[in-house]
């Protein structure tokens, strides 16, 4: 199942990093503001803060879940989220906590 769901998360990950390049790229082709688009109605503030505290929320699973799985290096996601996109670097730990589960899991059966 771990192996099964590496693969799930790896392309949603994939998907994330590409779909990030592609609209960033026509948004700054199109010189569109990003402040107003997050902010511009009251509908783009409840999207915003909805997104906001989901990410916030995010944050504290990988930081809670690396500590507990002593996985490394989680910092990083949480540094290449603010560089790329969410939507790719929490899939990608989601894909690295599977193998580390899968790991685990090989640990305790040859003990």
């Amino acid at each position: 199942m771990h192996k099964k769901l590496f693969w799930v998360y790896l392309v949603l990950s994939i998907v994330g990093l590409v779909s990030a390049w592609v609209f960033n790229a026509l948004a700054v082709m199109n010189n569109q503001d990003y402040a107003g688009a997050w902010f511009g109605t009251a509908v783009d503030w409840v999207l915003s803060a909805d997104f906001t505290v989901v990410a916030i929320a995010v944050v504290v699973f990988m930081i809670a879940e690396a500590r507990r799985l002593n996985m490394k290096r989680v910092w990083l996601y949480i540094l290449l989220s603010g560089i790329t996109a969410m939507a790719f670097t929490f899939p990608l730990f989601m894909a690295m906590r599977e193998r580390k589960l899968d790991h685990l899991s090989l640990s305790e059966k040859a003990v």
